[in-house]
C-alpha cells in the first residue's frame, strides 16, 4: 500500500511537469539549475537517522550532551559542534563540523578526535581519524529511555489504580489498557506457548509489546521529545531480536534441541538438515529484525517524501496533494505501529513456544 501511494506521488509529479508547455518546462528546468534547490534525499536521510540533537524548526534545536572517554571524562553540548563549532565541507560537499578547542570533529553524527587540528579522509571519502569510546546521549537514546520512563509510570498508574479497586471493575487508564493486555494473554502468550509455561514469559512479551507500541507512537510526534525513528533503527530491532533469541536457546528443552542436533530423516541427510536447522535459529530472529526496521522506516519516508514534494518544485500547490496524503499515511502509522508490535510478539511468543513445547 505504501508503495503503491510513493508511486502515485511521483506518477503525479511527472505528469504534472509534462503539462506544460515546453518553453515553460525549459524554462522551469533552467530555475531549477540556478537556484540551491531543495535536496529531499538529504532531508529525509537527516529525519531517520540519529543525531545529538533535537532539530525544531531553522536555527531552533534541543542540544543533547556530548559524552566521551579519551584520557578521562569529558562531557561538553553538542552546541560546542552545531553552533559554535567550524562548519566545513569534504571532497563531496557534506558538511561536518570541528571544534578545535574541544579537540575533535563530528562527521556524519559520528565523532572524530582531530589530527593537527584537521580531519583526514581518504580517497574513498572515510575519516581516518581515531575516536574516542562515545557514550553520548544521541536523539535516539533520549527517546529509549523516555519512553522506558513513560512506560514504567503508565504500568505503575495501572498497578496502583488495580489495587484501589480491588475486586471492583477497572478505572481510569487500567479500564483502558487492560483489554491490551488480556489479549497479549490470552491470544499470544496462551496460544504460542501454553497454559502450563506462559507465565514465566508474560513480562517478556507485554514488555516488548508495548515498547514498540510507545516508540512508534513517539516517532510520529513532529517535534521534541518525538520525531525520532527508533523502531525503524536497526540496532533498536536487532536488540530487541537478541532477547528473543536468548531466551529461546535457554528455554529449549531436549525435544527442541534433539530436533534440532538429530532431526527426524534419515541419517544420510544429517550433513544437510543440521546445519539448515543450526542456521535456522538465527534466521528467526533476523527475520524479526528486518520486519520491523523495513515497516517503520518506509512508513517516515514516504510520510517526509510527501512532504518534500512541495519543497522539490518551490510550489505551495503541490500541497493539495502532498499535505492529504501525508495525513493519510500518518494515520496509518498509528495502526502499523500496534501491528507491529503485535507481529513481534506473537512471533517471539511462537518461537519461543516452539523451543518449550514438549513432544
Amino acid at each position: 500500500m505504501k508503495s503503491v501511494l510513493l508511486v502515485f506521488a511521483l506518477f503525479m509529479s511527472a505528469f504534472a511537469f509534462s503539462a506544460e508547455h515546453p518553453a515553460e518546462h525549459k524554462e522551469s528546468l533552467k530555475q531549477i539549475e540556478k537556484q540551491d534547490h531543495f535536496n529531499m534525499e538529504h532531508m529525509i536521510l537527516h529525519h531517520i537517522g540519529n543525531a545529538h540533537e533535537f532539530h525544531i524548526v531553522k536555527e531552533t534545536a534541543v542540544p543533547l550532551p556530548i559524552i566521551l572517554i579519551d584520557n578521562g571524562l569529558k562531557v561538553f553540548s553538542s552546541n560546542k559542534f552545531y553552533k559554535e563549532g567550524e562548519k566545513l565541507e569534504n571532497a563531496e560537499g557534506e558538511e561536518y563540523f570541528v571544534n578545535k578547542s574541544e579537540g575533535y570533529a563530528l562527521v556524519n553524527e559520528k565523532i572524530y578526535k582531530l589530527d593537527n587540528g584537521a580531519v583526514n579522509f581518504n580517497q574513498e571519502g572515510e575519516v581516518l581519524n581515531a575516536k574516542p569510546l562515545d557514550l553520548s546521549i544521541t536523539k535516539n537514546v533520549f527517546a529509549v529511555i523516555f519512553s522506558a520512563v513513560v512506560l514504567f509510570i503508565v504500568m505503575r498508574l495501572v498497578a496502583k489504580s488495580y489495587r484501589a479497586s480491588e475486586g471492583n471493575a477497572p478505572r481510569g487508564i487500567s479500564k483502558f489498557l487492560e483489554p491490551v493486555i488480556l489479549f497479549v494473554r490470552d491470544d499470544v502468550a496462551i496460544d504460542n506457548i501454553g497454559k502450563e509455561k506462559y507465565k514465566r514469559y508474560m513480562p517478556f512479551l507485554l514488555t516488548v509489546f508495548f515498547f514498540i507500541w510507545f516508540n512508534s507512537l513517539i516517532g510520529l510526534i513532529p517535534i521534541f521529545p518525538g520525531g525520532t525513528n527508533i523502531t525503524g533503527n536497526i540496532a533498536f530491532t536487532l536488540t530487541l531480536a537478541l532477547f528473543t533469541l536468548i531466551l529461546t536457546v535457554f528455554s529449549g528443552g531436549k525435544h527442541y534441541w534433539s530436533h534440532i542436533l538429530t532431526p527426524d530423516v534419515p541419517k544420510w541427510l544429517y550433513f544437510i538438515m543440521i546445519p539448515i536447522e543450526i542456521i535456522g535459529i538465527f534466521t528467526k530472529p533476523f527475520a524479526l529484525t528486518v520486519r520491523l526496521f523495513a515497516n517503520m522506516t518506509a512508513g517516515h519516508i514516504i510520510i517526509l517524501g510527501f512532504v518534500g514534494i512541495i519543497f522539490t518544485f518551490s510550489n505551495a500547490a503541490w500541497g493539495g496533494l502532498s499535505v492529504p496524503m501525508a495525513l493519510f499515511i500518518s494515520v496509518l502509522e498509528l495502526l502499523v505501529g500496534v501491528l507491529q508490535a503485535f507481529i513481534f510478539t506473537v512471533l517471539s511468543a511462537l518461537f519461543i513456544g516452539e523451543a518449550v513445547a514438549e513432544h
